[in-house]
């Protein structure tokens, strides 16, 4: 008897123990759950404030300088004017490219004209000018003829027909251009003048033409033959 009375007041006493220590380990752990919830609780805050913020930051990129939005309309309506400002100043850029780019090739083209112009003019003065110098020489043949011709055979029918011919040739050069050389009389001009010897002369003096012996011509102010001159000597 007294044995079992033993036992069971050591499982008495173990069961009064077990019971003192659960509820402090429940404790326990309730506060480490608490503690674990609200560790969550605040990185799950802090990681939202940091994602709001770096929306923040990448909109206020965005934003022209000057401008302070108050709302987030405000914002975006910023971000999406700045967009548009980046595009008109682009198409302006390109548009002024372009202009540029036209009114140097109208100018080349005006330039490219008046070349041409000055080339054809030129080509058709040269041109005029070979003409004309193969025709001098039938001029200076009339002019001999008519020359030789005898006072009392100035009306003969044949010698006015060939001073008409010659005059109307003289005429229609004179229409284009074609001009006479005045040389007798004249200080010599080695511009329009070709000395070919000296004379004496009572008349002239020293340096002036005194005799005219082949014509020259001009053909619009530029020489197409020098007049053949004897100049009075000094």
């Amino acid at each position: 008897m007294a044995d079992n009375e033993k036992q069971t007041m050591e499982q008495e006493a173990q069961d009064t123990v077990k019971e003192d220590v659960q509820p402090e380990a429940r404790a326990g752990e309730a506060d480490g759950c608490e503690e674990a919830a609200s560790q969550c609780s605040t990185a799950d805050a802090e990681g939202a404030g940091e994602e709001a913020g770096e929306q923040e930051e990448a909109c206020e990129e965005e934003i022209p300088e000057g401008v302070e939005p108050k709302t987030w309309a405000e914002k975006m309506a910023a971000r999406k004017q700045a967009k548009q400002d980046k595009k008109s100043d682009e198409y302006k850029q390109k548009i002024a490219e372009l202009e540029d780019k036209s009114k140097r090739q109208l100018a080349e083209f005006e330039n490219f004209r008046r070349r041409t112009e000055k080339e054809k003019q030129a080509m058709f003065e040269t041109g005029a000018k070979s003409v004309i110098e193969k025709i001098l020489p039938v001029i200076d043949n009339f002019e001999r003829g008519l020359a030789t011709v005898p006072a009392d055979k100035q009306e003969d029918p044949f010698v006015d027909g060939m001073s008409r011919v010659y005059k109307q040739m003289l005429a229609e050069l004179d229409k284009i251009g074609v001009k006479p050389i005045e040389a007798v009389g004249q200080e010599f001009d080695p511009a329009l003048h070709n000395a070919v010897m000296q004379v004496e002369s009572e008349e002239y003096e020293a340096g002036v033409v005194a005799q005219e012996l082949q014509k020259g011509y001009t053909y619009h102010d530029s020489v197409v033959r020098y007049s053949m001159v004897a100049v009075v000597s000094e």
